[in-house]
């Protein structure tokens, strides 16, 4: 009888499975804008940043800017929330990030989660680090913002976003001043 390898080749290949991102969707952007500003009556837009002001906050923030094209929450104080996604390890993690009208930090919120570790970082404590700091802050993993052992990357990652977005917020302040 001729011998078959199939069973060897499959016993083999067996193991390596193809690990698959998890996406879980934690609330939608319009719960996460009522989440970071409860009474607020806020309008959702679309902003696209100019090729200078991209220059600018790449290098101001010392993070790249992934898209030209912001979605955002305006109210007519000043207040501001801007949706967007970061790069965990491997999947994006989409974030809402909300400032007061003076570009203080008031919130944070993960809306969508796709990796399939660190997750900790929905976490209300280690959100609650952002809240209150400015673009003036470090907003830095390890200086101003403590990491989460286990979700290093997307806790790095996610603070980046949060301090691209708070140099973000400034500028297009400044496009909008008289």
């Amino acid at each position: 009888m001729k011998p078959t390898y199939d069973l060897a080749l499959l016993a083999l290949l067996g193991p390596t499975v193809a690990f698959t991102a998890h996406a879980e969707v934690y609330m939608s952007p319009t719960q996460a804008v009522k989440a970071i500003f409860p009474n607020a009556n806020m309008t959702s837009s679309t902003v696209t940043l100019t090729d200078s002001e991209v220059s600018e906050i790449q290098k101001r923030a010392n993070e790249e800017v992934l898209s030209k094209k912001l979605h955002l929450w305006r109210d007519s104080d000043g207040n501001v929330v801007y949706i967007d996604q970061v790069l965990g390890k491997h999947e994006f993690i989409t974030i809402a990030v909300g400032f007061t009208g003076d570009g203080k930090i008031k919130g944070i919120e993960v809306l969508e989660y796709r990796e399939t570790y660190g997750s900790e970082v929905r976490r209300p404590a280690w959100r609650g680090q952002f809240t209150g700091k400015t673009v003036r802050n470090a907003l830095k993993l390890g200086k101003d913002i403590q990491n989460i052992s286990g979700a290093t990357l997307s806790s790095l990652h996610i603070t980046n976003g949060v301090r691209r977005l708070a140099v973000t917020n400034e500028v297009l302040h400044e496009r909008h001043k008289p």
